[in-house]
């Protein structure tokens, strides 16, 4: 049985835009959102977003259409943060807004807490 929570995280518009667009690539075809982290990069953790199967021990979400799965340990780094995505010049990506960390590096893709 699979039950579904409130999403830990939140997307802006432009994030939720990429996403879709990427969700309909045929590579991500039955696949869910992950999002997540992982030990490793400057900072001490880094941050997993793409698309990928669901296991066993995932709570499972949706935002806005999208299914969104992530380890429940990972909920207390992430709680409250919202993704959204860069397209400029200077920068092109998601950009991790996220109030539980303490320090991030440079180009925003690690964190520490």
């Amino acid at each position: 049985m699979t039950t579904t929570e409130t999403a830990p995280v939140s997307f802006t518009e432009g994030a939720l835009r990429e996403l879709r667009q990427l969700q309909a690539q045929p590579e991500a075809e039955g696949m869910m959102l992950r999002v997540g982290v992982k030990g490793g990069g400057c900072s001490g953790l880094s941050y997993v977003l793409g698309f990928d199967h669901r296991e066993e021990d995932d709570i499972v979400s949706e935002v806005a259409g999208i299914p969104v799965v992530m380890k429940k340990a990972h909920g207390i780094y992430l709680l409250g943060m919202e993704i959204d995505f860069a397209a400029g010049l200077n920068a092109r990506g998601f950009v991790f807004n996220n109030p539980n960390a303490s320090s991030s590096c440079g180009c925003g893709t690690s964190f520490a807490v």
